[in-house]
């Protein structure tokens, strides 16, 4: 029962504190240190009457709080557990942590701006958000993984040259003015062979149409049911009219993977017009986008119409005048980058562990994200 009294104060004690709105949830963002002086982040939501509290990076799950009535525990996802004060192992966890909370809540309020300036100097920069420039980590780190020397300078130099000479500006090379199922498998076939990995197998003796139906995503939502030489088939399919267009699936996933390490090969509609396709490939996964950038090269050299997902960013990229994220120790690296606004011009990440022994080097460039300030609603 100390700990539900505990944690009842705590969220009593939170109501003097400014907070932020989520919707029309309240957020408070507490960091503070413990008694053995490591720094911790409570996450509090109070949605209507109760109050969720997240020991963030922990992976020990949250508590549920309706003041006065109980306290319940929730796993990492967030299905109730038990009755915190049942289960005397998850409050022995809590206990000194709420108790650590209470007592920073008074040194805040005591002086609420020498508290934050000693979060601002001694909360880990492990624990943070921040961006680094490319450059700066590739010239430091010889050992990390670089887009370009995969490509080999040729083809990089290719693709640098074409998007800094306004190719992708230009209709005539990124569209067609009509275009039937079969068009399409033979770009797919252009793509197979030019996007090929050193432990694929793909077999170069298949029509396009056969590399499509063997090595894509499968969930073709009628493609392989139309008229492949039908120009009005294909763009009844394309305009979802055709009888045959089903829905749910990926038709233009040609390389499968994960939701965000896929393939695409694309086609739509030009923006505010009917007429015609655009064709556009997209695979912006760090892992995956040598394979597409061969694969653009290879259509492109073909003679055929092509577009690459966001080539500024694919320039930028290949010459490190991109940023990397730096993620928290806590945070999962899968769609981390997606933390960060599109400005800020971050396409993969990494976390401040990793580098290593140039840290000294590299923190004075890194852009922190502010820490969330802790202050008296009355101050």
């Amino acid at each position: 029962m100390e700990l539900t009294a505990s944690t009842f104060a705590l969220v009593k004690e939170l109501s003097d504190f400014s907070y932020e709105l989520s919707a029309l949830d309240r957020v408070w963002n507490i960091l503070f240190p413990d008694n053995g002086k490591k720094w911790n982040h409570l996450h509090v939501n109070k949605y209507k009457h109760t109050f969720y509290i997240t020991h963030v990076g922990s992976g020990g799950g949250s508590l549920e709080v309706k003041p006065k009535k109980s306290v319940r525990a929730m796993d990492s996802m967030g299905a109730f557990s038990y009755s915190i004060e049942n289960h005397g192992q998850l409050a022995t966890v809590w206990e000194p942590l709420i108790a650590s909370a209470r007592k920073w809540l008074k040194v805040a309020r005591k002086d609420w701006i020498k508290a934050n300036k000693r979060i601002q100097v001694e909360y880990p920069l492990r624990h943070r958000y921040g961006v680094a420039p490319n450059a700066l980590i590739r010239a430091s780190l010889p050992g990390i993984y670089r887009i370009d020397k995969e490509l080999g300078k040729d083809r990089t130099w290719k693709l640098v040259r074409l998007i800094e000479d306004g190719f992708f500006f230009k209709a005539e090379n990124t569209e067609v003015s009509s275009m039937t199922a079969s068009d399409y498998f033979q770009y797919c076939k252009v793509a197979y062979i030019a996007g090929k990995r050193k432990e694929e197998t793909i077999d170069e003796s298949l029509s396009g149409r056969e590399m499509y139906s063997r090595y894509a995503d499968g969930r073709h939502e009628g493609l392989l049911d139309i008229d492949p030489a039908s120009e009005q088939e294909f763009a009844d399919w394309i305009d979802g009219k055709h009888p045959k267009r089903s829905s749910g699936g990926h038709p233009w996933e040609i390389k499968r993977g994960g939701n965000t390490t896929h393939i695409d090969l694309a086609v739509s509609r030009p923006s505010y017009r009917q007429e015609g396709f655009k064709v556009e490939l997209r695979g912006e996964s760090i892992g995956r986008m040598v394979e597409t950038i061969r694969m653009f090269l290879a259509i492109h050299e073909a003679g055929l119409p092509i577009s690459i997902a966001n080539p500024e960013g694919v320039r930028k990229r290949l010459l490190a005048q991109d940023n990397i994220g730096i993620i928290p120790s806590y945070a999962l690296l899968h769609r981390a980058n997606q933390h960060f606004s599109q400005d800020e011009d971050v396409f993969d990440v990494m976390y401040y562990d990793d580098l290593g022994r140039f840290k000294r080097r590299i923190t004075p460039f890194v852009t922190w994200e502010p820490l969330p300030i802790l202050k008296p609603r009355n101050a």
